[in-house]
């Protein structure tokens, strides 16, 4: 037998897929990344937007590979009737631009009163005024994240 030895077996079901999530703003862009199975959105980082596009698209690229991500989903700025204003336009051609880049599915969600929501959580956790403004567009990004894997069903291999 294994003397002294522990042996432990990995089984997977399925293909595992994480899902990047980006909230996409005028001077950030709030990262966040689900587990393997796709359950849970985990926060991961807020990238400064400076005007040059192409380092935006190397940043993502390089947590694609370090996360293994498969599938990228893109917040999308609709007006609260539903239509889509100036701001869904760009995020809109922001997904092509990355599709393009990175050859990745994009696919884009609604995000309205996403920051609200990541502000209540950031409130919630008590955080100071310097905290919340440093943290709220990655909670953003989770919260986007969130709600499309909850929306998808995702409680077991993603799809």
């Amino acid at each position: 037998m294994f003397s002294g030895a522990s042996v432990v077996i990995l089984i997977l079901c399925g293909e595992n897929m994480r899902v990047m999530g980006l909230d996409l703003g005028d001077r950030t862009i709030g990262v966040a990344v689900s587990d393997p199975m796709g359950w849970t959105a985990q926060a991961v980082e807020v990238i400064r937007r400076g005007g040059d596009v192409s380092a935006e698209i190397r940043r993502i690229r390089e947590l694609v590979e370090c996360y293994g991500v498969k599938k990228i989903l893109l917040g999308l700025p609709k007006n609260m009737n539903g239509t889509l204003g100036e701001r869904g336009r760009k995020a809109v051609e922001y997904a092509g631009l990355i599709r393009e880049e990175l050859g990745l599915p994009v696919e884009m969600w609604d995000e309205r009163l996403s920051t609200v929501a990541a502000e209540r959580v950031l409130l919630e956790a008590d955080l100071s005024r310097a905290k919340r403004k440093k943290n709220v567009d990655k909670v953003a990004a989770a919260v986007i994240l969130q709600g499309y894997l909850d929306a998808r069903g995702k409680r077991g291999p993603s799809s």
